[in-house]
């Protein structure tokens, strides 16, 4: 079974210096029928003007992983991490006991597009953690590439979470197949273009939740970015 999350019913702010679509209830947004997936918790687009930024803020008990669609975002923590994370590289941050941390757009003239994820934890109270991987894009053309799991495998970064996170850029025309195991169940966000999974036409910024599924079909219908997690 297949449940669309149209772009178009996402939550969204703009604020000027960030225009924002909340795939799940986040701060201002409540939705309670649209509160996260599994342990799916945050998917957030973010776009944020040149200059600007999130001020220092703290975060605790959270799995947050930021991945960069064009432009770059500034980061700092208070454990010492400063970092510039680019396209194609996925930045992960366990908040566990508490963190604080700022990301800020360094350019001068051009916009950051970014989406940020929360995913929940299988622990509380864990050490924070930083890490951070380039996944260039010929390494995610036409595949699934894997960039984050719980057991760190085929060099993704490893999270404290039963899940899979794949990243793709599929050309018009490729199709791409993933087996789900009993009593998973699968999120894909579509960034860019047009794909159609199972049969179902999805469109750029268009999630899709999927249970009950053995399998999953992906062909673009137009040259597609989008990421795929695996939950249990």
């Amino acid at each position: 079974m297949l449940t669309l999350r149209p772009s178009v019913e996402r939550g969204h702010f703009n604020h000027g210096w960030l225009d924002t679509f909340h795939t799940f209830s986040f701060s201002r947004y409540i939705d309670r029928n649209h509160m996260g997936y599994r342990s799916l918790r945050v998917i957030n687009e973010d776009f944020v003007a040149a200059g600007m930024g999130f001020g220092e803020h703290p975060h605790e008990d959270m799995e947050i992983i930021t991945y960069i669609v064009s432009g770059q975002l500034a980061h700092k923590d208070s454990t010492g991490n400063a970092e510039t994370i680019n396209p194609g590289d996925i930045q992960y941050m366990s908040a566990g006991s508490g963190i604080f941390h700022s990301e800020f757009n360094p350019s001068k003239t051009s916009p950051v597009h970014l989406l940020q994820i929360w995913i929940l934890p299988e622990q509380r109270d864990l050490p924070p953690r930083y890490d951070q991987k380039h996944f260039a894009p010929e390494s995610r053309r036409n595949v699934l590439r894997l960039v984050a799991s719980h057991d760190g495998r085929d060099g993704s970064i490893r999270v404290h979470q039963d899940m899979s996170l794949y990243a793709s850029l599929l050309d018009e025309g490729q199709t791409l197949t993933h087996a789900l195991t009993a009593g998973r169940g699968a999120w894909l966000q579509l960034i860019k273009g047009e794909l159609r999974v199972n049969g179902k036409t999805i469109a750029a910024g268009d999630g899709v939740a999927i249970e009950d599924e053995a399998s999953l079909t992906i062909t673009a219908s137009q040259s597609a970015e989008f990421l795929l997690f695996d939950l249990l």
